[in-house]
């Protein structure tokens, strides 16, 4: 009985192990996305931000679409799926369903578009080339964080759950340290050129500033008293 039973759990494991989800770096990715015969690349962002720049054939499936489980269903189970969101959040959300609809071969990008862009890796074009551009612009930024003050620059989006988990807290600090410091939060979707240039690849990401010059750089989620701390520590 007891060889029966660790046979059984023996079969339960491998075919867990099977459905495991393989999540690989963007290098990793790009090589095994190359190397794969009839790969099938999903895009699980939004429309509109597939639009402004997406992986070349990549198809565009909404993870937040209430069709998406149906729409997937429409994909070959036999072959291969890779999957990738903006920062691997909606990706690992939708290659969990994938599995669960029965494609056993999804591979999911770690990191996510903003991972591959900020690498210079290619991508199509946007069909509109100035939503690429609009926003706040270099010299705008300089100007921004020229201040003797300290500066800190939030980096949010509104589909990001930590951002605006913490944006009543960043919109508190603004207020109350007003008179020490600037506390200033930027859109990254309307902001890309600019959170390219400065090497964000992940967000929420918190820049700190002083006379110009970056002294911080934090990413994800942090308590009120963190923030404090930070504030406090590079006034």
């Amino acid at each position: 009985m007891k060889s029966i039973l660790i046979s059984f759990l023996s079969i339960l494991l491998t075919a867990s192990a099977g459905l495991a989800q393989t999540q690989l770096s963007t290098s990793d990715f790009q090589n095994k996305l190359n190397a794969t015969k009839q790969a099938q690349l999903l895009d699980v962002r939004t429309p509109e931000e597939y639009n402004q720049g997406h992986l070349e054939k990549a198809e565009n499936i909404d993870y937040k679409n209430t069709a998406f489980k149906e729409q997937v269903e429409k994909l070959d189970k036999n072959k291969p799926v890779f999957v990738y969101c903006l920062s691997g959040g909606r990706s690992a959300a939708a290659a969990k369903v994938l599995h669960e609809k029965g494609f056993t071969n999804v591979y999911e990008m770690q990191g996510g578009y903003l991972k591959w862009t900020s690498t210079g890796k290619l991508i199509d074009a946007p069909k509109d080339a100035s939503a690429a551009n609009k926003g706040m612009n270099s010299a705008d930024f300089k100007k921004l964080i020229s201040s003797d003050q300290l500066v800190m620059v939030d980096f949010y989006a509104p589909w990001c759950a930590p951002c605006i988990k913490m944006l009543p807290t960043v919109h508190k600090l603004a207020e109350e340290y007003k008179a020490k410091a600037t506390i200033e939060t930027i859109h990254y979707d309307q902001n890309k050129a600019l959170a390219k240039d400065l090497g964000i690849d992940e967000i929420p990401a918190f820049l700190f500033y002083k006379k110009g010059k970056l002294i911080l750089r934090k990413n994800g989620l942090m308590e009120e008293a963190e923030f404090r701390k930070l504030i406090e520590q590079n006034l």
